[in-house]
């Protein structure tokens, strides 16, 4: 899947409408540090004193003075990054929804995870997967505040079009394997990306476009695979909420 260069112009486009005047460059570095150090060392692990000293600001009450405190800082994190995704999402949809598509599974996993990788070169937001994944993983209540709801509406059309193209099986079957992709997908790009953040080294595996291909053939086969006899749970199995490309029961 290619996305095209409107679609790229999309993201700095979102994140400037989300900003009544644009971001100084402190502003944008502290965001960018930030969310970082978030990802290697999880929200706990990290002062506000740390992030305005690996900003190179002077002020270690630069993350007070410019957005109020360190959970709104965190905030406005993961409505960026979730936010950006969103519109990708969304118009990468429009298009193929516009053609006839999606038409199979595969397509709509290569989807979700071409749009899901587009923060790589995104200023800001080369962390974004380790620090969404690990905050929903240790603050989940405080992750889903900070989303109400929104920045999500790509996908849940990729989830509908997921459950009409599965194969014939249980609702509870079908939502349990979502939630099964849904964990894999944040996981394993997580993964990605941190390998591909140390910049000692060459990634021949992650920094393939194959690998990528792999792993969505990988997920389209999780999704695709014959039901066993007794495989669905009881009664109607998990409840499915997503927030960004993370789905949990």
């Amino acid at each position: 899947m290619h996305l095209t260069w409107m679609t790229v112009n999309a993201i700095p486009a979102f994140m400037s409408r989300l900003e009544s005047k644009p971001p100084s460059l402190a502003v944008t570095r502290l965001k960018s540090v930030a969310c970082r150090l978030f990802a290697e060392r999880g929200v706990d692990g990290v002062t506000v004193r740390q992030i305005a000293e690996a900003a190179g600001q002077k002020n270690h009450a630069a993350v007070g003075y410019h957005f109020g405190s360190k959970e709104a800082l965190i905030r406005e994190l993961v409505i960026d990054g979730a936010g950006a995704i969103d519109v990708v999402r969304n118009q990468w949809l429009d298009a193929l929804e516009a053609k006839g598509g999606p038409e199979n599974v595969r397509e709509v996993i290569e989807g979700l995870i071409r749009t899901s990788t587009h923060t790589d070169g995104i200023s800001g937001l080369e962390s974004y997967n380790r620090f969404v994944v690990m905050l929903a993983m240790t603050h989940r209540r405080f992750f889903m505040d900070a989303l109400g709801g929104r920045w999500n509406s790509g996908y849940l059309r990729c989830l509908d079009h997921l459950r009409r193209l599965m194969p014939l099986m249980p609702t509870a079957l079908k939502n349990q394997r979502l939630i099964f992709m849904g964990a894999s997908l944040g996981s394993v790009l997580a993964a990605r990306e941190a390998e591909l953040s140390d910049q000692s080294r060459d990634h021949p595996t992650w920094g393939a476009d194959a690998t990528l291909n792999h792993f969505a053939l990988t997920l389209t086969a999780m999704l695709e695979a014959t039901p066993e006899h007794g495989d669905a749970p009881p009664g109607k199995g998990p409840a499915l909420r997503v927030y960004g490309h993370i789905a949990v029961s």
